[in-house]
């Protein structure tokens, strides 16, 4: 879209340039006219002046005659300088404002070449930017990812050791326990075998 638009403007510009020139080239050629015209009525006058002359060189000599023919000669000559002169002239506008053209449509080329140039050379760096900071994001995830299982490991091993103690409490538990279920029933034993002693001595003494 951007090229297109960028040929677009680029041949608005080539029209209006084109224009433009057709327009100078109508204006010049509206100046020349009004001048060729000037001209030809100048050089009507000075062939009614020469028929003036004409009619009257028969009753002057063969000096003024040469004169006048010097003179018509020099203005001819004018009239054709004035003429190249116009031609020249022409010739140079256009060659001038074919220039400009030129110049103006180089000068668009050498804008768009670098605005393409700079939106490759910017997409690239964009790139790159995105893969540096994927490659720190991956580095930094590694480095979180290793903190966090060691963390968990700390973790683990701790509770481990607080479940073996426990463990070892437990058994110390039910080992006291043992002793003292132990211990209760030689007590209780004790108890039932004085009763039993007790009873028997009763009997006896009946």
């Amino acid at each position: 879209n951007f090229q297109t638009n960028v040929l677009t403007e680029l041949r608005k510009w080539k029209l209006s340039l084109i224009e433009h020139h057709k327009l100078q080239m109508r204006q010049e050629k509206e100046k020349h006219a009004a001048h060729v015209r000037r001209l030809s009525n100048e050089m009507e006058n000075l062939k009614e002046l020469l028929h003036t002359y004409e009619i009257s060189v028969g009753r002057k000599d063969e000096v003024v005659i040469t004169n006048l023919t010097q003179a018509l000669e020099r203005q001819k000559e004018r009239v054709e300088l004035m003429r190249r002169f116009t031609l020249w002239r022409i010739q140079h506008v256009k060659a001038k404002q074919e220039e400009y053209a030129n110049r103006i449509a180089d000068r668009q080329f050498r804008t768009a070449l670098m605005k393409k140039v700079w939106a490759a050379w910017r997409s690239l760096s964009e790139e790159k930017w995105k893969e540096k900071v994927a490659k720190a994001c991956q580095l930094r995830a590694e480095d979180v990812c290793v903190q966090l299982t060691n963390d968990y490991e700390a973790k683990i091993a701790e509770l481990t050791a607080t479940l073996e103690q426990t463990k070892a409490e437990i058994l110390r538990l039910h080992s006291e326990r043992e002793q003292y279920e132990g211990t209760m029933k030689k007590a209780f034993m004790r108890g039932v075998c004085a009763l039993n002693l007790e009873a028997m001595t009763m009997f006896q003494g009946k």
